[in-house]
């Protein structure tokens, strides 16, 4: 259901703004700040120019960052609606989810979504139906494989901290599955839930009083815009600590999962499909299949600890 009266309008589409020799808008909503997600946006942006989009003369790109102000999201995303974008490219599930609920008609592509199914975004990857397509990366089969592979590098841990902000619609989903695969693996996972930088310190502090071993970050653009806080934090508290590929790049012990860059030059292509005529509903989500594995052996030796043999055999990359 639409939150604002705008949805109901239709725009005109966007191959007939092309015909028509119309600079074409693309709206950026972004959950966190402009600078913090600098790095997607300009895959994405690179990702244009590669199928010969110049912004400023043949597209123009709409910013509207919430700074990390979630309430923010449905009004920005109305104001990109009223400025009749052809296409709104959402950074983040609360940001999918505002610019779903401010319209049931311009195209939205989702770079990355944990589970776009699952938070009911798409009716199904094959075939979306609906505004919505985009690229799945399913966090919650990622945060269990991390479970596995930290289990795996530091056999001794027995009791997990998970990192998680409620406010991310995939979070409840993800810790579900977490906690299913801890106790395969016989490890006790409790959640400790952050919503705001301020309470990176208090959280780690709640882990090391509540006897926590190692800490798993799960995916949130909080997260991914702190990682060397959160990484410092875990080398302070003297725990090991697993989280997506760039959170090793950061300082993390553990690094797993897809390279965002890519994820959002990929993107580019479904804004292109769109404003060439084709139907968000038609476009499957696609599904990457490419995984990373990083070990970072110098947050290894600040912990004094030593990684398993047969993790750093499976390692696509050792940060020495």
């Amino acid at each position: 259901m639409a939150l604002f009266g705008s949805a109901a309008v239709v725009w005109p589409h966007a191959s007939l703004v092309l015909a028509q020799g119309r600079m074409p808008r693309i709206g950026f909503l972004i959950s966190e700040t402009l600078s913090g997600q600098s790095s997607r946006v300009e895959a994405l942006r690179a990702g244009l120019r590669d199928l010969g989009y110049v912004e400023g003369k043949s597209i123009a790109i709409e910013y509207r960052p919430a700074d990390g102000n979630y309430d923010r999201l449905p009004e920005l995303a109305a104001e990109l609606v009223r400025l009749k974008v052809e296409v709104l490219v959402a950074f983040g599930g609360k940001a999918v989810l505002a610019a779903k609920g401010a319209t049931a008609t311009i195209p939205i592509v989702v770079p990355t979504s944990g589970d776009p199914v699952g938070m009911g975004i798409v009716s199904g990857l094959a075939r979306p139906g609906g505004n919505v397509t985009g690229i799945a990366m399913f966090g919650p089969e990622m945060a269990a494989k991390r479970l596995e592979i930290l289990k795996e590098a530091v056999p001794r841990i027995t009791r997990v901290g998970m990192i998680l902000n409620f406010a991310n619609p995939s979070s409840r989903p993800t810790f579900n599955v977490a906690l299913a695969t801890a106790k395969s693996l016989k490890l006790e996972l409790q959640a400790f839930e952050i919503r705001s930088p301020s309470e990176f310190g208090g959280a780690f502090a709640a882990m090391a009083k509540g006897g926590v071993d190692a800490v798993a970050v799960s995916q949130d653009t909080l997260f991914r815009a702190n990682f060397k806080k959160i990484a410092g934090l875990a080398v302070k508290q003297r725990l090991p600590a697993a989280g997506t590929r760039e959170f090793a790049d950061a300082g993390g012990l553990i690094g797993y999962g897809l390279n965002d860059a890519e994820l959002y030059r990929r993107a580019a292509h479904f804004v292109d499909r769109i404003l060439k005529g084709a139907k968000p509903a038609d476009l499957p989500v696609e599904r990457p299949t490419r995984f990373e594995l990083v070990i970072n052996m110098k947050t290894a030796k600040a912990l004094g600890i030593t990684i398993r043999q047969s993790a750093l055999q499976r390692a696509d990359r050792v940060i020495e």
